[in-house]
């Protein structure tokens, strides 16, 4: 659906759900007005082999914008990417090599279009320009900004007044992608609140440029499955959209009730009413589980597909709820008398139970089974040679062997 088919308002509302800031509204919303096309853009540097789900918080905006009729330009700073983005860092960051940045801009373009149509996508590199900046261009875009105005950003000026060393190439970071807008002569440049500083400088040099300055978005860093940190693949608490879907299902299981609305908020492409109605689902009484059922399976798929989404479903009640067996469960080898025990002492010797009078009232409440089929009859024994998995409720097996 394209912005002439809907009400600037409500395309408005699209844009700007689950943003942190726009800057500025007034300017995003005569842009729309104009019924201009607009060339949105949003850069990654293709620092890692592989995009987690933090990263599609942005890509999932370009997709709102590519949904409204706009030009999408998937910038990969494979030129930024070697000179190493400072955003962040107490320490002057390593740059990448020119095989490194390749490797992983591959990857990255083969990963974007689970959520962009690769038909409406323009794939861009910054090197496509700045290879070709000869070093008196080079010294041009330094003087456009000045060392003071740099020092203002929040990492310089900590490092700074810190005494901690800032190489004058990390200088050059923040000039260069401000100089991509430039380039790709932006309406709109998304990015991570850490990524403020170089949107607005970009503004900068679109002005300098004679250009309309581009309207900058930023949009949350999306905290990992522990709720606290950034999403990343370094400390462990991400999920990656190449991941098999059961791994994605289980890691959205695995986060909290509180922190699932986060992720409904920046990652689902649910309307925003359908989300108002899960919450008041969950404040009448619905099990916040089942709600985050319906959130694992849009990952999936999204990055999958609808039948893996479904299977992985039904692969997580059947460990979960079913009692499915787990591959890792105690092997119990016992030795009966007279060729035969009752099951109640079976359970009580392997483990299951703390008594037989436990056994035995567990039997009674239909929680054992044997192989999956439950037991009755708690003075029911079997012969020896029986071999098998007993299960008591739903977290207890072992797998016994009768001699």
């Amino acid at each position: 659906m394209s912005a002439t088919t809907m009400s600037i308002d409500n395309a408005l509302e699209l844009i700007t759900r689950g943003t942190e800031e726009v800057i500025k509204i007034d300017e995003l919303e005569a842009k729309l007005k104009s019924g201009k096309r607009l060339r949105v853009k949003a850069g990654f540097d293709p620092t890692a082999p592989d995009l987690h789900v933090g990263h599609t918080v942005l890509i999932n905006k370009l997709k709102i914008f590519q949904d409204l009729g706009h030009e999408v330009i998937f910038l990969i700073g494979d030129f930024t990417g070697m000179i190493g983005d400072p955003t962040g860092k107490n320490v002057t960051r390593k740059p990448l090599t020119r095989a490194d940045v390749e490797a992983n801009a591959k990857t990255y373009q083969e990963q974007i279009f689970k959520i962009l149509d690769p038909d409406k996508t323009t794939v861009a590199f910054n090197s496509a320009w700045m290879d070709k900046m000869t070093s008196q261009d080079m010294i041009q875009l330094a003087a456009s900004y000045t060392v003071a105005r740099m020092l203002e950003r929040d990492d310089f000026e900590k490092r700074y007044k810190n005494g901690q060393p800032i190489a004058i190439h990390e200088f050059l970071y923040p000039l260069v992608q401000g100089y991509d807008s430039v380039a790709l002569k932006a309406d709109v440049e998304l990015g991570g609140t850490d990524q403020k500083f170089n949107l607005l400088v970009g503004r900068h040099l679109q002005q300098q440029a004679g250009q309309e300055p581009q309207v900058v978005i930023t949009v949350p860093l999306l905290e990992g499955l522990d709720g606290v940190q950034k999403m990343s693949k370094s400390l462990g608490n991400y999920i990656g959209i190449n991941e098999p879907p059961a791994e994605i299902f289980g890691k959205v299981m695995s986060i909290s009730d509180d922190l699932m609305w986060r992720y409904f908020d920046l990652l689902s492409f649910r309307p925003s009413s359908d989300l108002r109605a899960l919450r008041q689902q969950v404040a009448e009484g619905r099990n916040p589980r089942d709600v985050k059922f319906e959130l694992a399976q849009e990952l999936i798929e999204r990055f999958h597909d609808k039948a893996a989404a479904e299977a992985a479903l039904r692969g997580f009640l059947d460990q979960f709820q079913k009692g499915a067996v787990p591959e890792d469960i105690p092997e119990v080898a016992l030795n009966t008398e007279d060729g035969a025990m009752g099951v109640a002492h079976i359970l009580k010797n392997a483990g299951l139970c703390a008594s037989t009078s436990e056994a035995i009232r567990m039997i009674k409440q239909g929680a054992v089974r044997l192989d999956g089929e439950k037991l009755t009859d708690p003075k029911l024994s079997l012969s020896a040679g029986t071999e098998g998995v007993l299960q008591v409720g739903k977290r207890k097996f072992a797998r016994i062997s009768l001699k």
